[in-house]
């Protein structure tokens, strides 16, 4: 191609950033690599193994917190190097669905699964679940990670549409625990009261059922563990809690994907994040509300005094600036409708619907880059449209 056909540099420009995350191994620490000379033109809707698609994210910052020191020598003193006093960095963003994984690494710490209860005795209740129904076993093959093989008598105590979470039994293991993905650190049996169901209690290795038949399970989603071993077991859960508080740190391998719309593409990778907030959620208004000019505020007060004002004036031309609906604005309901006359507010106060973001924000960890050694806690990567100059 001749030079006479390209552009100048450019600036990136996008829409939207997508979010995918990958377990790290927390027993060898070793985190899931992204490497942007094998992978970088992936198809955003199908990552290369392990990484999970967790869709389009909103609110995304990224910010060093690392210190910087200078070295003096001479009289007077005089700078003569810069070091680095400490490597930190923090990332924040707004997960627009909800999902077992969305939920689980936005919280940080253990995520548990509300596996359908046995008919407890009275009193026993706790807020993370009861003791759960009996667990299932799985035939000794024919399981893949989106059926699972089972007698159909087993099978007959599913319906479509249902949760299940699938892993082994706890049977006084310690140590990191939970298949395809490091769901808990548990310090000793009793610290669990020795539950047989604890693994599957936290473990991220859930799906819905589609169809059941004589022979198993047909899973919508595939196990984030894969296919079952015959060890693993099956219970019916009813849906996820979270808790503010716990010991236990969840640690995820990251990848945020800026497309650009000539072509390029930005990638922030961080092999390493914890979680340093707890489950937090913001509502954004679905419609954006009306703010005001001066003369729709004459408006109301004279409303308000009793006076009467056209409705069709000068109050109903649009300033051609709407406000700034994203994860960083929490202006509360009542701040939105002290701008509107009373009975706009009661009726906004019945009909406005909010769209419910998870918001986390993580603490990026080091690792060593083997090219040379250094310690690192975050890699960008920039690939240029092919008509751009460099």
């Amino acid at each position: 191609m001749s030079t006479g056909s390209m552009i100048p540099a450019i600036s990136p420009t996008m829409r939207r950033m997508r979010a995918y995350f990958a377990p790290v191994n927390r027993a060898l620490g070793q985190p899931t690599v992204f490497d942007p000379s094998l992978t970088a033109n992936f198809s955003l809707t199908a990552p290369p193994a392990p990484w999970i698609d967790l869709g389009w994210i909103e609110g995304f910052a990224r910010k060093s917190e690392s210190k910087y020191g200078a070295l003096a020598a001479g009289s007077p003193a005089n700078i003569q190097f810069q070091v680095r006093e400490s490597l930190d960095a923090t990332v924040m963003l707004g997960f627009t669905s909800w999902s077992k994984l969305t939920m689980a690494i936005a919280t940080g710490s253990q995520h548990m699964n509300v596996i359908a209860a046995a008919m407890p005795a009275s009193g026993s209740g706790n807020g993370s679940g009861s003791k759960g129904v009996t667990a299932v076993s799985l035939a000794s093959t024919g399981s893949t990670a989106t059926f699972l093989a089972m007698a159909s008598t087993d099978a007959a105590n599913f319906a479509a549409g249902s949760l299940v979470t699938v892993d082994v039994d706890y049977t006084g293991q310690t140590g990191f625990v939970g298949s395809g993905v490091s769901a808990a650190y548990v310090s000793s049996a009793a610290a669990v009261n020795d539950d047989a169901d604890y693994i599957r209690r936290v473990s991220l290795n859930v799906a819905r059922v589609q169809s059941v038949s004589s022979t198993g399970l047909t899973l919508a989603q595939p196990l984030i563990a894969g296919a079952p071993t015959a060890s693993m077991r099956v219970q019916p859960i009813l849906g996820f809690v979270d808790r503010e508080g716990g010991s236990f740190f969840q640690e995820w391998s990251a990848l945020f994907v800026m497309p650009g719309d000539q072509g390029e593409r930005v990638f922030f990778y961080y092999p390493r994040l914890q979680a340093i907030a707890g489950a937090e959620e913001i509502a954004i208004p679905l419609t954006a509300p009306v703010e005001p000019t001066s003369a729709t505020a004459s408006s109301t007060v004279s409303a308000q005094k009793g006076t009467s004002t056209s409705s069709h004036g000068s109050s109903s031309k649009s300033t051609g600036s709407g406000p700034k609906i994203s994860l960083a604005r929490q202006t509360s309901v009542v701040q939105q409708l002290s701008t509107k006359a009373p009975h706009q507010a009661a009726s906004a106060r019945k009909t406005d619907s909010k769209r419910v973001s998870l918001t986390a924000t993580f603490r990026a960890m080091p690792v060593t880059d083997t090219n040379d050694g250094e310690r690192v806690v975050c890699f960008r990567t920039f690939i240029p449209p092919v008509s751009a100059l460099v």
